[in-house]
């Protein structure tokens, strides 16, 4: 009986310490898959070419937006910033008939990142002039590639958008 006893006790002990053993294993996991992910995204803010992926729109005047379908995106180069983005919102003066989006491509007349003062994530702030207005954009990255952009313009009334910042990838040609 006593031999029974015992026996069971190892078991449960063994049960036990398996158990907490593997829990502390997918902590370290969690932990370092998160520590790789801040060191990606610190990687593509230093080479400043990294694609910004919108997934809501945030209107001044109106309620938040969730974009679906089509991929909206700012893509950024070393040497130009291009955008593809719905806009919702008041014009002030644009062309009869134009698209109604943010879109633009264009070498950012003033381009500087910081790192934030409390050390989880960058801030991107860049300026773009074209032809018909003038763009300035800031964009706050946080450590796990998560991002919000503002986008201000002589035309029109400002916008925000969320999303998540990702790696540029070249289009490959068929």
């Amino acid at each position: 009986m006593e031999a029974k006893k015992l026996i069971a006790a190892f078991v449960v002990m063994f049960v036990v310490a398996a158990g907490f053993s593997q829990e502390t294993s997918k902590k370290a996991q969690r932990e370092q898959n998160r520590i790789e992910k801040e060191k990606q995204i610190e990687a593509l803010i230093n080479s400043k070419e990294f694609v910004f992926e919108a997934t809501q729109a945030l209107p001044q005047s109106g309620k938040m937006i969730i974009l679906t379908g089509s991929s909206y995106t700012v893509t950024f180069h070393p040497d130009s910033i291009e955008s593809y983005l719905p806009f919702y919102g008041r014009a002030y003066s644009i062309d009869y008939g134009g698209d109604g989006g943010i879109k633009f491509e264009g070498k950012p007349d003033d381009y500087k990142t910081v790192a934030q003062k409390s050390g989880k994530g960058y801030d991107i702030n860049a300026t773009i002039k074209t032809p018909k207005d003038l763009y300035k954009l800031y964009l706050s990255v946080s450590p796990d590639g998560s991002a919000t952009l503002m986008v201000e313009s002589n035309q029109r009334s400002g916008i925000s958008y969320h999303g998540d910042i990702k790696k540029f990838e070249v289009a490959k040609e068929k």
